[in-house]
């Protein structure tokens, strides 16, 4: 998970500096920069993929080894926040730890060019929980540096493109890799866990902005592993959660808890060539997902999406609120929260509902980020509330709906 996160000159996150939980949501106006931080953890998400800077930022079409990568909206034109020195230099920072049975800390930090789209730092740094003395370090500028207290003879330096991240090597072939992991090992060094796991880490995530049009057609497969970014795959995805009964009988449930009529079941119609779309059956009457509100799917979806037999590691949802009741927008909330536990992984939502914030837990506070926007020089401050100036003690009579809706919120930041 990670803990904290750093971001420098990214669009209009000039600097940010956030403690982060299992979930993190954030609210503020349109245009406040919301999705511009949901962006930046789409860099950390290409660097983990393994593209070269140009790539994460302009995007990279479909060819045998990857899917299409759309980019960062306005790509690397647009990239880097508006510097009157005419730096383009962008910077983000992760910290976090190996998981809660594991005390190792660490911290990838890099630097990169917009405009030469090209690296210009990149240092990954862990601390041994086990011992206090030991800490490991990777870096590179121009190339790679790899090394640590003990200067251990066989840990040398090694050329990397300065195009791409950490994750693609020119000169080090996977039987190296392989052959340091097996001497590292015999040392009783874990330095080589942040090369394999932090690009996983970062590659495992998922994008959920589902679109009706998209939850109420078939899907192209009998069966899927996950749900695509805008509802892609979702009957194939309901099918597979149903071939599981303890599954689907907790996912079942918490459509239930959606629908004012009683749900008798869940699944696919199969369409004239076998193609699965997906079904509610209420009253004993089956509804295929064409005469659904687009309300009850998206929903279906991002529920579904907690269900998916493989989890990603972070997932990052826009606007949690679009086209759910705000009657049930307490569910969701409890949803995310009980499913982000159980699986653990890492929630970010963005958000303009002020009634969400109504049935936040005093610990939500924390994760609960403010973004505002200066409308004088472009930048996006963002806090958690916790740290809005009174908002503690001014919650106590006044609901949080109102203080957002009314406007103090951004006042008081």
């Amino acid at each position: 998970m990670i803990e904290r996160i750093v971001i420098e000159n990214f669009k209009s996150l000039r600097s940010v500096d956030l403690t982060l939980g299992r979930v993190n949501l954030f609210i503020g106006t349109n245009a406040s920069g919301k999705s511009n931080f949901l962006e930046a953890l789409q860099v950390l998400e290409g660097i983990g993929n393994g593209f070269t800077i140009g790539e994460i930022l302009n995007g990279k079409p479909r060819n045998a080894t990857n899917e299409i990568w759309a980019g960062i909206r306005g790509g690397s034109k647009y990239a880097c926040f508006s510097d009157p020195v005419g730096k383009d230099e962008i910077a983000i920072a992760a910290f976090g730890g190996l998981g809660e049975s594991h005390p190792m800390k660490w911290e990838y930090r890099i630097m990169f060019s917009s405009n030469k789209e090209e690296i210009i730092d990149e240092i990954i740094h862990m601390k041994d929980g086990f011992d206090s003395s030991r800490e490991y370090n990777y870096s590179r500028k121009n190339n790679i540096k790899i090394y640590e207290e003990s200067s251990l003879p066989f840990l040398s330096s090694f050329n990397f493109r300065t195009h791409s991240a950490f994750r693609n090597p020119v000169s080090f072939e996977k039987t190296e890799w392989v052959e340091l992991s097996g001497q590292l090992s015999k040392q009783g060094i874990p330095f080589i866990i942040p090369l394999i796991f932090l690009p996983k880490l970062f590659s495992n995530t998922q994008f959920i902005n589902p679109k009706s049009e998209v939850l109420g057609s078939y899907s192209q497969s009998d069966s899927a592993q996950r749900i695509g970014n805008h509802g892609e795959h979702f009957a194939a995805l309901i099918k597979t959660i149903c071939q599981d009964e303890r599954l689907k009988d907790t996912y079942l449930a918490w459509l239930r808890q959606l629908r004012p009529e009683k749900i008798d079941d869940v699944g696919a119609l199969t369409g004239a060539i076998g193609e699965p779309i997906f079904m509610l059956r209420e009253n004993g009457r089956e509804f295929p997902a064409p005469v659904l509100s687009s309300g009850t799917l998206r929903f279906a979806a991002l529920t579904a999406a907690f269900f998916q037999p493989d989890m990603p590691g972070i997932m990052m949802i826009e606007e949690i609120e679009n086209g759910i009741h705000a009657s049930r927008l307490q569910i969701l909330l409890e949803l995310l929260r009980s499913q982000a536990e159980a699986t653990k992984t890492q929630i970010f939502a963005t958000t303009h509902s002020p009634v969400i914030l109504d049935w936040l837990q005093e610990e939500d506070y924390k994760t609960t980020f403010l973004c505002t926007r200066d409308e004088s020089t472009g930048e996006t401050k963002i806090r958690s509330l916790a740290d809005v100036p009174k908002f503690m003690d001014v919650i106590k009579k006044t609901p949080a709906s109102e203080l957002f809706s009314e406007g103090w919120l951004e006042a008081a930041s």
